[in-house]
């Protein structure tokens, strides 16, 4: 069952990271449950700074 929740949370954490680098808005979070949406939210942060980093700002 923990991992079922782990894998949950981790599948959250790497959609928001795909949606991050295409540019999408975070208002574009299918999530309303609250943990797994901060996990989305994380993928989605970090994702957005990678493509600052890596674009330059762009």
């Amino acid at each position: 069952m923990k991992r079922q929740k782990r894998d949950r949370l981790e599948r959250a954490q790497s959609r928001g990271y795909q949606a991050g680098i295409v540019g999408k808005t975070k208002e574009c979070c299918p999530y309303q449950d609250a943990d797994i949406k901060a996990q989305w939210l994380g993928g989605w942060r970090t994702a957005v700074d990678d493509r600052v980093s890596f674009f330059g700002g762009k």
